[in-house]
């Protein structure tokens, strides 16, 4: 996983089979590697024509798409993964460039990636091996049954903290299902997204299947509110999914699936294994400088092992490495000078609030970093009600950076209340050896995925993910979803008329 240096350049869009760069420019991008400021990472000028290309050419091969059988269709997502694995180290050099995240998380990023694709390809084969063995029983008890259809053209939003992973569950499952597909990615990782259409483009697969657009926010607002497009799967901030929301308000027809923000927990209980809390806390909060959208970033722990957990908790996080991604290290640097400004600005909230403030976070300024570079920050919640906590603007906000939250109790129910407590409901860790603790809370707590003795970090493709209030809109992403990337059309059918008067649904003298 050293530094290889790989060369890529700028191709533009990727639309019914080329890359294309724009005729007309509407704006440009400019993205250094967060970690390396005197890398540029690329500079490209984009159009806000793309998105409308991209529509038609979608549209366009949709019809032909669908009629092939899932097999078919597998194929090429096959190939498509070949082509990636055939890439990786090329894959995680640019990931580490665009976006900070160390040589070590991006290389599990495009392998992860892999991995949901063809999970998802087997999840949609499954769908509809079921539908064929339903559909044999209805027939075997009359005329009854249901098909399931490809929504159309499915606009994949993408964001720069996962830009391979968050999307590949997505965009493979409406590519099997028989959707056709518009990929945005953010515009932080515009050659990661080149790279995934490239790969697609080695595939094989159809013109205008697959596409890709190039450009900033309005570019992705375009292509949301394209006529055309039939559903958005957007992964990122609560923010950008409310404005996707509110421009597609009148589009009641559009499927919207939304996964976004979380201000995760893990509530430690007072038998929990403290060296493994230790282990999984240490990666789940400080892992891509805690920009993941399920980072631990609040603990609510058991009064008698708070102060153990907290002293050796901050031996730990002064102790491993914070450098620049290219050289591995286990943390890297922010993604930009907003989420810097961002983070300094939470801490100091979070001072202002009456937090003691165990391990202060603060800009690295040094010669040999330079880069969006912080140091970690601990800050014990002296107020542990559920008032307070309810009222706390730190408590309530993603930080989206290093920083872990302590608050103590030593009576569940107050635990759980207070684990519940904030706005977002994306993932939640109990770490306890009793499988009853465990349960209890798992019954009431409000999150979209809860772990017992497991980082709120830790996924897997092969389970439902979605995030509850602000995290999401109860649409479950994973392996749920071919599930919305198809609907039912259910029928009742005869080779003839009804005759007589079957159920007496039509009255007698007719």
């Amino acid at each position: 996983m050293g530094f290889k240096g790989f060369q890529v350049s700028f191709r533009g869009s990727y639309i019914s089979g080329e890359f294309r760069k724009p005729s007309e420019q509407h704006g440009e991008c400019i993205n250094k590697n967060p970690g390396d400021f005197s890398d540029e990472v690329v500079r490209f000028h984009y159009s806000y024509s793309s998105p409308g290309e991209a529509v038609e050419a979608a549209k366009a091969a949709f019809p032909a798409w669908k009629k092939l059988g899932i097999p078919e269709r597998s194929q090429y997502l096959e190939k498509f993964c070949e082509a990636v694995n055939r890439r990786v180290e090329e894959f995680a050099e640019i990931i580490a460039r665009e976006t900070g995240k160390p040589m070590w998380e991006s290389h599990q990023e495009v392998l992860a990636m892999v991995e949901e694709v063809r999970t998802s390809v087997a999840d949609s084969k499954k769908l509809f091996s079921d539908l064929a063995a339903q559909k044999a029983r209805a027939e075997a008890n009359g005329a009854e049954s249901y098909r399931l259809k490809p929504v159309g053209v499915m606009a994949v939003i993408g964001s720069f903290v996962s830009p391979c992973e968050a999307t590949g569950a997505y965009f493979a499952s409406a590519l099997a299902t028989g959707n056709t597909v518009i990929l945005k990615p953010s515009e932080k990782t515009p050659f990661t997204g080149q790279l995934i259409a490239e790969c697609f483009d080695a595939a094989g697969i159809p013109k205008g299947v697959f596409n890709l657009v190039q450009g900033e926010r309005e570019v992705g607002r375009r292509l949301c509110v394209s006529e055309g497009v039939d559903a958005v799967l957007f992964t990122g901030s609560y923010e950008t999914g409310t404005r996707i929301k509110q421009d597609t308000l009148q589009q009641s027809w559009k499927l919207l699936v939304l996964q976004m923000g979380g201000k995760n927990s893990s509530l430690i209980w007072e038998d929990a294994d403290l060296d493994g809390v230790l282990r999984d806390t240490l990666v789940s909060a400080y892992a891509f400088a805690g920009q993941r959208c399920t980072s631990t970033s609040r603990v609510i722990i058991h009064e008698k092992i708070v102060d153990e957990f907290v002293s050796k908790f901050h031996q730990k996080s002064k102790a491993f490495s914070i450098g620049n991604p290219l050289t591995n290290p286990f943390m890297g640097p922010l993604i930009d000078q907003g989420s810097v400004d961002r983070y300094m600005k939470f801490l100091g909230i979070a001072l202002r609030e009456g937090c003691e403030v165990v391990m202060r976070g603060k800009m690295l300024d040094s010669p040999a970093l330079n880069g969006n570079y912080v140091t970690p920050s601990i800050c014990r919640v002296k107020d542990n009600s559920y008032d307070a906590v309810k009222k706390s603007v730190y408590q309530q906000n993603e930080v989206m950076g290093p920083n872990l939250s302590v608050l103590t109790t030593s009576d569940l129910d107050h635990a759980i209340a207070l684990t519940n407590g904030t706005q977002y409901g994306l993932v939640s860790s109990v770490y306890t050896k009793d499988r009853a603790v465990f349960e209890k809370a798992a019954d009431e707590l409000k999150f979209g995925s809860i772990h017992w003795n497991r980082p709120t970090i830790l996924g897997s493709p092969r389970l439902p993910t979605l995030g509850l209030k602000k995290s999401g809109n109860h649409m479950p992403a994973g392996s749920f979803s071919p599930r919305f990337c198809a609907y039912p059309v259910s029928s009742i059918e005869g080779e003839t008329p009804i005759v007589g008067n079957p159920r007496q649904i039509f009255p007698e003298k007719i």
